[in-house]
């Protein structure tokens, strides 16, 4: 709120910053007035003169009445006026050493009534540019707008925190299913080799199947090809063991084809169930609470998985002891647990 007449203010406050602004180095003119009449010798006094005017606060002529605006506005007008005469000084006029002079010893002069004409009022502008109360009042406020947007930054931080913490979760998800359908292709090549194989071993012992079938037919007439038939009872013995030699090697490769074909066919069986339980066991844990469970279906997990299979050309008859005592093992630990936590 101005005290004053907003007009006189107005007046008082342009000519007051006009000075406070004043470039005390433009006075020297070195260059346009040469070493003698130069006013390198006006620039301290000058540069006094500006800086007791900036110890008056322009804020505080809004509470100047106009009896204190007025002088204030008149030492400023007349200080910027002799600037500007130095300024415009014209070294082609008559007596110009003379006149410089003057103009150095009025700058030198002005400071001690300036200083008489503006102690008081600059007095009361720094009390009020240190006014205590209003800066404590200032302080709280400016305190309060910070807490404000600090509680806000944080409620944003624990937003994206939680957003961050969804997405770094998902993350882990979608890279612990990466790792692990990575680890299961291993087991899906391997039941696609088995596949093949036994795919190939099946034509084989269907084929020799039919051959075997054939042969047993022309067995049965082979004695009535004159070439073939016995002429006497040794012919006979030897026809008939050619007969069981050959039918013996064609039933042999018959059934190593059909065990080939069985075992490469178990294979791919044992290696698409390992695939299966590696890719849904991450599944199975997760919707688990329990450690112990967790433990159980890791166990069972990693027993189907590595434990060894019967590879279909052996007897299959393996005691499953072991692993039913590491299962009685897991499952024990949370009854455990808990009785030494009820004995605590």
């Amino acid at each position: 709120m101005i005290v004053g007449s907003e007009e006189l203010y107005g007046e008082t406050k342009d000519s007051l910053s006009r000075i406070q602004k004043f470039d005390a180095a433009l006075l020297p003119r070195e260059l346009e007035l040469g070493s003698r009449l130069n006013f390198n010798d006006a620039v301290e006094p000058a540069q006094q003169l500006i800086d007791l005017y900036n110890r008056l606060s322009v804020t505080a002529l809004q509470d100047f009445p106009d009896n204190i605006l007025t002088p204030v506005r008149d030492n400023a007008n007349n200080l910027f006026k002799l600037f500007s005469q130095i300024l415009d000084f014209d070294p082609g006029q008559q007596d110009p050493n003379g006149i410089r002079n003057k103009f150095i010893k009025q700058v030198e002069g002005a400071y001690q009534p300036s200083f008489q004409a503006l102690h008081p009022y600059i007095s009361y502008s720094l009390h009020r540019s240190a006014d205590f109360q209003r800066l404590d009042s200032e302080a709280r406020s400016t305190l309060q707008s910070i807490e404000d947007k600090a509680n806000n930054i944080s409620e944003n931080l624990s937003k994206h925190e939680e957003n961050a913490k969804a997405a770094l979760d998902e993350i882990r998800r979608v890279a612990a299913e990466e790792g692990v359908t990575k680890q299961a292709a291993h087991f899906n090549a391997e039941y696609e080799h088995h596949k093949a194989e036994a795919d190939r071993w099946q034509g084989y012992a269907v084929k020799l199947a039919i051959g075997l079938g054939v042969f047993a037919v022309v067995s049965l007439f082979i004695h009535k090809i004159p070439f073939f038939n016995p002429e006497n009872t040794y012919d006979a013995i030897q026809l008939s063991i050619s007969k069981v030699l050959i039918f013996s090697v064609i039933a042999y490769m018959l059934f190593l084809s059909s065990k080939n074909f069985l075992n490469h066919k178990h294979n791919a069986i044992v290696n698409k169930h390992r695939q299966n339980a590696l890719m849904t066991h991450t599944a199975l844990v997760e919707a688990s609470g329990d450690e112990g469970v967790r433990d159980a279906v890791l166990l069972q997990a990693a027993n189907c998985i590595f434990s060894p299979q019967a590879t279909g050309y052996t007897q299959a008859g393996e005691s499953e002891a072991s692993n039913q005592k590491s299962m009685i093992e897991i499952l024990s630990r949370p009854i455990a647990q808990g009785v030494r936590d009820v004995n605590k």
